[in-house]
């Protein structure tokens, strides 16, 4: 267990933490949000032990172990192999089994008369207890595994580790943090450079992990699967709302009702109480009574309403229509001297359509994008249609922008049909406020450059955008409104993401490069998931077919053979099967969250109408009715808290037994 307690941060005015504690668990699985530049990354680097604090702040149990992925790092990787750099995680395991190697050589040399071996086998038996379940026959299958979950091919085990670009030696620090199985796994933006196959293997093992996990991730689909704990950081403050993201966004929202409630109650007893003082203050006979009620507002604790972030909307500027057919590719290879990336890539896209494109690492998805903006040569045929007006974000945009240009200036020039007003709301979106907007380009982060470029090529009119990775360096929040421009925009979008609740709000298609042929999924990337595990599902189960590529949802079942139909419906019967033993499994566990729900909800309901009553200014002078509504108001709250014991073990049970189906 780990603990925090009145933890105070101050940067110049601007308060970090206020008196901050929170308290982590074994199991606990926690998604820690709030917008940039609340103090998340900061949090857990002071948990891990990375930023010091003054002494009895941060306490933990002495079992208690703490790994931590920062967002980004720089490591010594030496003339180490993949495979020996990920082996480094056993570092302490293998020092032992060597230690122990060498001591047992040691005995099997002395005489039995030897007075040293009574010291050596004490020693041989700390090491056997040391190694005791650490499974060290078991090393090289768990690093495999995780490595090639992660991304890596075999033949990169070999290849020196500082060969690796930087997105693939963050995943191999998250193997070594993996392998290790610490009690806490603290991970820092961990989805930012893995594609939609390594993040959907991470969701799945993170879910079967024993030790307890605080995540930072602007993934809500990510955070959805993975959390049941959401701690939201926000003006100093650390809440704790008990369900995953989607569960803290409708808790939040009422606890603000409540709140507001609550506060225009006790405004309007204030008015009414003052109203009372300036009446009867100059009347002799109610002198008693003024000052009682003068007393009563001295004594109250006044409520204050949360803080809230502004809300920021944002619509792209218009742009003249394109023809019906947008782009054209026929026939479009790419190699490079060391590999074939694209294999006869055909298709159209046509006016309106919204595309997320979707592959491995290295499958080849940024230098499609390229290709199409023109900064990549290529074989093949590529036609824009009518009255294309193209507009391209790409990683290295961020390094070609004017370092002398203020943020302001650099993207207020890009963007003639906006006024300043509207610039300044823009670079709200992407977490430039007030006198932010007038620092230089030059003085920037790569993210915040990154940003910067993003908000320059998005107000520039334009009716096809090719977009890579936009969402890395923004909040959920910013996200949010991006997504809702881009759901409203009535051109054509070509998007690269890995982040599935952000495009699967607009996107109509996706294409996905496999073994550079590129295949287009009708609906949205959930939708593509879906009917990838059915066809991978179908290819499977059918002798001889395993590495033959299934055809994209949609194909035609023309001249199929009846053996083929029989193994469909043998399938659709095995999946009934399935599907019935995994209800009745669930079925009793979702009675009960179900009735914990209810339960939740009726006491909720209760707890606020007696809030409520309690605001109320008549209330504190009837005594008998404020101690029976104080009695209710505890035994509510008592019971409210058995309820959520109850919802936890029954979504405890439902998420142990899905991922056991998984």
């Amino acid at each position: 267990m780990l603990s925090i307690n009145d933890l105070d941060l101050q940067y110049g005015s601007k308060h970090i933490f206020r008196d901050l504690a929170v308290q982590v668990h074994t199991g606990d699985r926690i998604g820690l949000v709030g917008v940039n530049g609340t103090g998340k990354s900061t949090l857990l680097k002071i948990m891990c032990g990375e930023q010091e604090t003054d002494p009895g702040i941060v306490s933990r149990a002495s079992w208690f172990s703490v790994a931590y992925l920062p967002q980004e790092v720089t490591l010594d990787l030496g003339s180490r192999t993949l495979y020996e750099e990920a082996e480094t995680a056993f570092d302490d395991v293998l020092s032992l089994q060597e230690e122990l190697s060498r001591l047992n050589e040691e005995l099997a040399l002395l005489d039995p008369g030897d007075g040293k071996i009574e010291e050596l086998l004490s020693r041989q038996g700390e090491l056997q207890h040391g190694l005791e379940g650490c499974d060290v026959f078991r090393i090289r299958p768990q690093i495999e595994r995780i490595l090639t979950g992660l991304g890596f091919s075999t033949e990169d085990f070999e290849r020196p580790a500082a060969k690796f670009s930087g997105g693939w030696i963050m995943r191999l620090l998250l193997a070594k943090l993996l392998l290790r199985r610490p009690s806490l796994l603290l991970l820092d933006e961990p989805t930012n450079h893995l594609d939609l196959d390594s993040l959907t293997w991470l969701e799945n093992f993170l879910l079967q992990y024993q030790g307890a996990l605080i995540i930072i991730s602007h993934d809500r689909t990510f955070l959805d699967r993975v959390t049941s704990i959401t701690w939201e950081l926000s003006l100093g403050r650390l809440t704790v709302y008990r369900g995953n993201y989607s569960h803290y966004l409708v808790e939040k929202e009422q606890r603000l009702e409540l709140e507001r409630a609550a506060y225009n109650n006790q405004q309007a007893m204030i008015r009414q109480t003052e109203r009372f003082i300036t009446r009867f203050r100059s009347k002799s006979t109610k002198a008693r009574q003024v000052q009682s009620r003068v007393k009563q507002l001295e004594k109250i604790e006044r409520i204050e309403l949360s803080e809230s972030d502004r809300t920021i909307s944002f619509s792209f500027p218009p742009a003249a229509s394109s023809g019906r057919d947008v782009l054209t590719l026929k026939g479009v290879n790419k190699s490079f001297p060391e590999k074939e990336v694209l294999r006869e890539v055909s298709l159209t896209l046509q006016r309106g359509d919204k595309l997320a494109v979707v592959g491995v690492n290295g499958a080849g998805k940024t230098t499609l994008l390229k290709i199409l903006a023109g900064v990549e040569p290529a074989e093949g045929t590529i036609q824009q249609g009518h009255n294309v007006i193209l507009t391209y974000f790409g990683q290295h945009q961020a390094q070609e922008l004017p370092g002398s240009l203020t943020i302001l200036d650099t993207v207020y020039h890009s963007a003639p049909e906006l006024t300043m007003t509207q610039v300044r709301s823009l670079l709200g979106t992407f977490l430039f406020s007030g006198d932010e907007v007038d620092k230089k380009v030059q003085v920037l982060s790569g993210g915040e450059k990154s940003r910067v470029a993003l908000a320059k090529m998005l107000v520039r009119p334009a009716n096809l955008m090719l977009l890579d990775e936009p969402t890395n360096h923004l909040d959920i929040s910013s996200q949010e409104v991006l997504q809702e421009a881009m759901d409203q925009y009535k051109g054509t979008i070509i998007v690269v993401s890995h982040n599935r609740a952000f495009v699967n709000a607009f996107v109509n298609k996706v294409l996905e490069i496999r073994d550079g042929r590129a295949t287009i999924y009708e609906g949205n990337v959930d939708d593509y998931l879906e009917q990838r595990s059915r066809l991978e599902a179908l290819e499977s189960g059918r002798p001889g077919k395993k590495n033959q590529r299934p055809e994209p949802a949609g194909a035609g079942s023309r001249g199929e053979d009846p053996g083929r139909r029989q193994d469909k419906k043998e399938h659709r019967r095995q999946r009934a099967r399935e599907r019935q033993e995994l209800n009745r499994k669930l079925g009793p566990w979702k009675k009960k969250n179900a009735q914990a729900e209810e339960q939740i909800e009726s006491h909720e309901l209760r707890k606020a109408e007696l809030e409520i009553q309690m605001a109320a200014p008549d209330l504190y002078e009837d005594q008998e009715a404020w101690t029976k509504v104080s009695k209710e108001y505890a035994q509510v709250e008592r019971q409210l808290e058995r309820s959520y014991g109850k919802w936890e073990e029954a979504q405890a049970a439902i998420e142990a037994i899905e991922a056991e189906e998984e």
